[in-house]
């Protein structure tokens, strides 16, 4: 094994540690997975992952990610300035994936991924945009404002595994949309409280004045009558993108159709324990139990071996 090899794998050790500890569900997602996609989709999580922990983790965590070597004086910036700074450091390293050699090991790993698959830059720059927009921007004023904002924050996601997986159509890259959109959204509904804690809320400003729900009731706690009906009423458009999402089931194949199936399932299952908890979401975060979770993998790995196995009796019949 040369260096350069032994360097690979360091560096996708990295991104698949990454990926385990940060992610609880990765360990039963990863039996799902081909195992030559598996370093490849360890490389793009990290990636993602390094981009929301600068854009998004508390100031305390700095020490962790200053170990990314930014030379720049960092005690005279501020909090926004350091993450700032840091984006701007991690989209060098990136276009260092498409024109050089990356230092960082996500990068290193990434650009192995990048060049196996030909995955264009721009999705990754967009999810870089979409954090330098969380430090200026903490309110979305109509529901187009914050659909902008899914474009660059959730949208990308799904274009960068469709391209894992040898899809780079139009079709495809509009309900890959609808699905990245409404699981955006499914999470807003769950981290409200958190978001508000750091400053930002994501349920547009003109549905709160439409409901009569004020951000001083959000500091409070306030789950009355009118936050009720603002969730319902936002959880209602969330299933609607989730439902159009799920039109891209059908024109996948292979493993990535169960990957879908799931990740979509799970964000309407989201979506149902919210109704059923009346949609008071502040007090007690939406989630799905172990339980749910496991079944939701079970039933859907069974429905799409069913799928597997009759597509191949009929190859075998025609």
């Amino acid at each position: 094994m040369t260096n350069v090899d032994k360097k690979l794998e360091k560096s996708y050790k990295f991104c698949r540690e990454l990926a385990t500890s940060h992610y609880e569900n990765f360990t039963v997602a990863s039996i799902l997975i081909p195992k030559s996609k598996r370093n490849h989709i360890y490389a793009i999580y990290a990636y993602c992952r390094m981009v929301d922990d600068i854009g998004d983790e508390p100031s305390s965590d700095f020490a962790f990610l200053t170990d990314l070597n930014v030379e720049c004086p960092w005690q005279e910036l501020s909090e926004s300035e350091r993450r700032l700074a840091l984006l701007e450091y991690w989209e060098s390293q990136l276009t260092l994936c498409y024109t050089g050699i990356p230092t960082n090991p996500v990068m290193y790993a990434l650009q192995d991924t990048i060049r196996s698959f030909e995955i264009p830059i721009t999705p990754f720059i967009k999810l870089i945009v979409a954090n330098r927009l969380d430090q200026n921007q903490r309110r979305y004023e109509t529901f187009e404002d914050l659909l902008n904002y899914c474009e660059y924050s959730a949208n990308p996601v799904g274009h960068i595994f469709l391209s894992l997986f040898g899809y780079g159509d139009d079709l495809r890259h509009k309900y890959s949309d609808f699905t990245c959109t409404g699981l955006q959204l499914v999470n807003f509904l769950q981290d409200i409280k958190e978001d508000f804690l750091k400053g930002r809320i994501y349920i547009p400003q003109e549905d709160m004045s439409y409901f009569g729900y004020t951000e001083d009731e959000l500091d409070k706690n306030i789950e009355n009558t009118n936050f009720q009906r603002l969730i319902e009423f936002e959880t209602g458009r969330a299933h609607q993108y989730l439902n159009q999402g799920y039109k891209l089931i059908d024109y996948l194949d292979g493993p990535i159709r169960l990957d879908v199936a799931l990740f979509s399932r799970g964000g309407a299952a989201v979506l149902k324990a919210i109704v059923q908890s009346e949609y008071k979401v502040l007090m007690n975060r939406p989630k799905l139990s172990k339980y749910d979770s496991l079944r939701l993998v079970l039933v859907n790995l069974l429905k799409y071996l069913v799928r597997r196995d009759a597509s191949s009796y009929m190859k075998g019949n025609v």
